[in-house]
């Protein structure tokens, strides 16, 4: 145990942390020139398009330093938001993290929540500047910013290059002298902490697992904590570049572990794993529940795929511990589920995956939060959709949830934020300067408010510096409509929402502009509307595709051509009546994304 390390890295979204690994790869030898490809461990399509890291990956490495032959395991992590999750289950793996932090943009949100995520886990820190070939570095900012952050020492912090490999020797170095051994006893009961999981069509599920106590063999009988289910060890072994099969794991070490489960349910991230013949006494903690900030229907496209798209879901859950999901039903789009997402990056991710890696095709409803409603008969209501509501004379108020929002900025933004969380009906609560130019805001604020696109704009006008967290508080009253959109009188309601009535009208007629732009033009008008009750407030008319029926009349009377007219207006009336339109997914999508 004395000579394995076991850490993660962490950093801002795009400040190199993918880049920084490739080079340790490849200078301990795990990856050879033949197999290198930029992000060798980012291996999702997804990842490698959008160019961000959405899955926590872990390998092993191996390095040899000063006569002694040492074992890495590395954990690269994501840096978006959205997967803060994800970040959290690593550091629960290590004993150390590398801070990466771009030297050409300084300290950013994301470093300081997920440092402060390590250091309550009493991670070892090792700060990086990475980035340091680029012309626009500003090293001696940036270590300030570091100095001021960690209060380490100047020469604590390793100048390195993802791209040109400068630096990477020190990190190894660093590694060895500064990192903790894992500490645990090989021959106390098993204890080991599954970190990840992922499903195989052949093999079953694959559990990651982080060793604290014990040692396990394989062919050992093991069994669960949480689910208290009980599997044979058919194969342990170590993640490297391809999972290589191990006969003996003790503690320190970080493997996996295939043992023919086939159902989903029976393994969950956060789970201790241990000896049936000899159990340890307690699960290993430091494991907090996710809270989804987002929720959203999702439903299958053919009501027939319903088992399937639950099936396919479960999977994703494995992969995916921030996604949460509740069986529901909607009167247009039949049977699916309503999730929960920790945003709006992380619920157009899982529908891309759900897509790709199990050929679902599904539709989105718009997202939103549950409320409670009470009637005039005196009972009360859980509305978690529009369609859910009563009709307004049976109202007689709405509570909606609300929440004590933390942002943490640099100075300069506090005038734009505050701005923001007005706007979005927020109540500014407290106002604390942690440093000279970093600023604690504290609000209160509906829920509703900020699943839409709050974040988005908060990272926008910070320069993605503001953090934010928060916590439910309880409910109010509120004055809340619900607003339908009508296709040619036809509600589509997957597409209502309940909003602020002081909002309604701005956000129908957003929909309404946007909606014409999507739909594809018919053979007859097709009129958009958005509409509180009975009481039209937005409209927007697709126009008809169509054909110059008067192309053959050359000259000659005008009531030729009139005749013409009147016959294509006929059909289109005709076909007005039995025509049906199609909301394409990228309606769904776009109304989501309204700025």
């Amino acid at each position: 145990m004395e000579h394995i390390r076991n850490f993660c890295i962490i950093a801002h979204i795009d400040h190199g942390k993918s880049t920084l690994a490739d080079r340790l790869l490849m200078l301990t030898g795990t990856l050879t020139e033949r197999d290198f490809q930029d992000q060798v461990l980012d291996n999702m399509d997804l990842e490698r398009e959008r160019g961000i890291t959405i899955k926590s990956h872990a390998i092993q490495m191996k390095h040899h330093a000063a006569g002694k032959d040492y074992i890495f395991n590395l954990i690269d992590t994501p840096g978006h938001v959205d997967f803060s999750y994800e970040v959290s289950r690593s550091i629960a793996a290590c004993e150390g993290a590398l801070l990466i932090v771009d030297a050409t943009q300084g300290i950013q949100a994301q470093t300081i929540s997920n440092l402060y995520m390590a250091l309550e886990h009493d991670l070892e820190i090792i700060p990086v500047l990475n980035k340091m070939d680029m012309d626009s570095a500003m090293p001696d900012e940036a270590k300030d910013q570091i100095e001021d952050l960690l209060g380490c020492r100047r020469e604590d912090i390793i100048e390195a290059s993802g791209k040109t490999g400068q630096g990477t020797e020190e990190i190894l170095q660093a590694i060895i002298d500064r990192i903790p051994p894992p500490t645990g006893d090989p021959g106390a009961p098993l204890q080991a902490l599954i970190f990840d999981s992922v499903f195989n069509s052949f093999r079953g599920i694959y559990a990651y697992f982080r060793i604290m106590n014990g040692t396990v063999r394989k062919g050992d009988h093991v069994k669960f904590f949480a689910t208290g289910k009980e599997y044979e060890a058919d194969e342990i072994g170590v993640m490297r570049l391809k999972n290589e099969e191990r006969k003996v794991l003790s503690a320190g070490d970080v493997g996996y572990i295939i043992s023919g489960i086939k159902t989903s349910k029976e393994v969950k991230v956060g789970d201790t794993i241990t000896h049936v013949e000899r159990p340890c006494k307690e699960r290993i903690s430091g494991f907090e529940d996710v809270k989804p900030m987002v929720f959203a229907g999702i439903y299958p496209v053919d009501a027939d795929d319903y088992e399937d798209l639950r099936a396919s879901i479960e999977k994703l859950q494995l992969n995916d511990a921030s996604l949460t999901f509740v069986p529901e039903s909607s009167a247009a789009l039949g049977f699916g589920f309503r999730c929960g997402f920790l945003g709006l990056l992380h619920m157009e991710i899982v529908q891309e995956r759900l897509d790709r890696e199990f050929d679902m095709d599904v539709i989105t409803t718009v997202p939103n939060v549950s409320f409670r409603v009470k009637t005039s008969k005196g009972e009360i209501i859980e509305v978690h959709n529009p369609s859910g509501l009563p009709t307004a004379n049976h109202i007689d108020e709405i509570l909606e949830p609300y929440i004590i929002a933390q942002i943490i900025s640099k100075s300069e933004y506090v005038g734009s934020i505050m701005n923001l969380c007005l706007d979005k009906r927020g109540l500014l609560k407290n106002q604390v300067y942690l440093t000279s130019d970093r600023v604690e805001l504290t609000f209160e604020m509906p829920l509703a408010e900020i699943v839409f696109d709050f974040y988005d704009k908060l990272k926008s006008i910070s320069r993605g510096y503001a953090s934010f967290d928060y916590h439910i508080q309880g409910e109010k009253k509120a004055d809340l409509v619900k607003l339908d959109i009508l296709l040619n009188g036809e509600m589509v309601d997957a597409l209502s929402t309940l909003i602020h009535r002081d909002n309604a009208f701005d956000f129908g007629r957003r929909i309404c502009e946007k909606l014409k732009e999507l739909i594809p033009r018919q053979q007859f008008d097709v009129a958009i509307q958005a509409a509180i009750g009975a009481k039209v407030i937005a409209r927007e008319t697709v126009k008809a595709v169509r054909k110059d029926v008067t192309a053959k009349c050359y000259g000659g009377d005008i009531t030729r051509k009139r005749k013409l007219l009147e016959k294509q207006k006929k059909g289109k009336k005709r076909m007005r009546q039995v025509g049906n339109v199609e909301v394409p997914q990228s309606a769904f999508l776009a109304v989501l994304k309204l700025d």
